[in-house]
């Protein structure tokens, strides 16, 4: 696979704790994975796959041509799914994959394109992500939102719950307000080299990754460099609970009425 061609990859589970068949709730009289699938055919992916342990979701998706492949149930991460795919698909260790969330309906194209771009830019780089800046206390000090700290060349130093960089002199209590920009959120979309696929499905689960409950740890304590980029696009929350569900149905709605 030459330059910056990619693969896209989206995980797809129907079992959900908080919702249950999450894949195929309707939004705008779709499944939200055909939304998913749909924008990630709209990126400059060669190759758009859904991967999913639930023939429901297979069968939802028949009628978009959308290409699935079936893979186990059991699988700890997303990563590990990826990992699956991969090799059923036997793509060679320099293809590129990007894993985009099944549950991110409004999420942009380009954000596909440039993870995909950050990696093949790096070669010495094993995954790519992307991240944004967090601008308000309260998302800070949420573990819900994941923090993460990089070096110069871009490469992650760290990812955590935690509000981190702790900043030693205004933090003794709880700020109002954020003065600079030292802080950036994650955004959960992941571009792989399918080689790190390869290893990473039989690495077991490592201590930072246990405790933070963070799988993108078990990549940098084994010594594997993770390229983060600025997000070049808002990348609109995805959806967990009924209430985003119905914030997306909304917005979904708001576009149709748009267009009217």
């Amino acid at each position: 696979m030459a330059g910056s061609e990619f693969i896209a990859v989206i995980p797809a589970r129907y079992a959900s704790s908080r919702l249950p068949g999450k894949p195929l709730l309707a939004i705008a009289g779709e499944p939200m994975i055909a939304h998913v699938w749909r924008s990630a055919c709209q990126s400059a992916a060669t190759r758009v796959v859904v991967a999913t342990d639930d023939e429901r979701i297979r069968e939802a998706l028949a009628p978009y041509n959308a290409e699935v492949v079936m893979t186990r149930a059991e699988h700890a991460s997303g990563t590990d799914r990826l990992a699956e795919v991969a090799a059923a698909l036997e793509l060679a260790d320099d293809a590129l994959v990007v894993n985009v969330q099944g549950d991110e309906p409004l999420i942009p194209p380009a954000l596909i394109d440039q993870v995909a771009r950050r990696l093949a830019d790096d070669p010495a780089a094993s995954m790519a992500t992307l991240a944004e800046p967090i601008t308000d206390v309260e998302s800070l000090f949420n573990p819900n939102v994941v923090k993460v700290v990089r070096a110069f060349d871009g490469r992650a130093l760290y990812f955590s719950r935690a509000p981190v960089p702790w900043d030693r002199e205004h933090f003794t209590a709880s700020p109002t307000l954020l003065s600079t920009d030292a802080w950036l959120r994650h955004i959960g979309i992941y571009a792989y080299r399918a080689a790190f696929l390869y290893a990473y499905r039989d690495w077991p689960p490592a201590a930072l990754e246990q405790l933070e409950q963070l799988e993108q740890l078990r990549a940098l304590q084994r010594g594997h460099a993770i390229q983060v980029a600025l997000a070049c696009a808002v990348n609109p929350p995805g959806v967990d609970t009924l209430e985003d569900l119905e914030r997306v149905r909304q917005s979904f709605a708001s576009r149709h009425d748009n267009t009217d």
